[in-house]
């Protein structure tokens, strides 16, 4: 257990070294480097940021979103080339039909939903099957952006109201009850794209009823 203590010690030691001189470009360093397949703790290194400089917390979060949303181009050009045999190793010959078959249908929410949730959520392997999918690209980079920074201005609101610790506080939750994480998160966006479409079907009304009465 010392040993494993120690490890982290000098792993965390040597990340700062490298992020230190960085100054607040470090989260956007950090973050690129994450999504492009070099595993760190974004979520402890921007909580850290946040909770040192509290003032800039809209700085934070949109570098984080913007390079998890960049770094992610270099699986997105993996997978583009040759990433289904890779997905089809990593999983189950259903799973893989199940979310290729939600890109297909509705490309951004399928990512979009994936990019909001904390590890262990596999999320890079749903940026594979994005770009396997031929998914847009600016509607990959913007998906990814647009979870990402749901997610990080909850953990800085989070780590700003309870302190650094709320990372490892909100893994644990996540890893422990993950399926009603995901059930309420799904629920929320399932409402939230339910008034979308609401919205979108009066506003298409209202034109109608406008032309209807000759007023255009």
């Amino acid at each position: 257990m010392n040993v494993i203590k120690k490890l982290l010690q000098r792993y965390t030691a040597w990340l700062w070294h490298i992020l230190g001189p960085l100054g607040p470009w470090g989260v956007f360093v950090a973050t690129t480097c994450d999504g492009a397949f070099v595993g760190l703790p974004v979520d402890a290194v921007f909580a850290s940021y946040v909770y040192h400089d509290r003032a800039h917390l809209m700085f934070y979060i949109t570098m984080a979103s913007a390079g998890a949303a960049i770094g992610s181009t270099v699986l997105y050009f993996i997978g583009y080339l040759g990433g289904e045999k890779l997905l089809r190793k990593r999983m189950s010959a259903a799973r893989y039909e199940k979310i290729h078959a939600s890109f297909e249908k509705h490309e951004f929410w399928a990512l979009m939903f994936p990019a909001m949730l904390p590890p262990p959520t596999p999320f890079k392997l749903f940026v594979l099957a994005a770009a396997v999918a031929e998914m847009r690209f600016v509607s990959f980079l913007a998906a990814i952006f647009a979870g990402r920074f749901i997610r990080f201005a909850i953990l800085g609101f989070l780590t700003i109201r309870f302190g650094p610790q709320v990372v490892r506080f909100v893994a644990e939750v996540f890893r422990r009850h993950w399926i009603w994480v995901l059930i309420a998160a799904l629920a929320g966006l399932t409402v939230w794209i339910i008034l979308q479409r609401r919205g979108a079907q009066r506003e298409g009304n209202t034109t109608v009823s406008v032309r209807g009465g000759k007023i255009l």
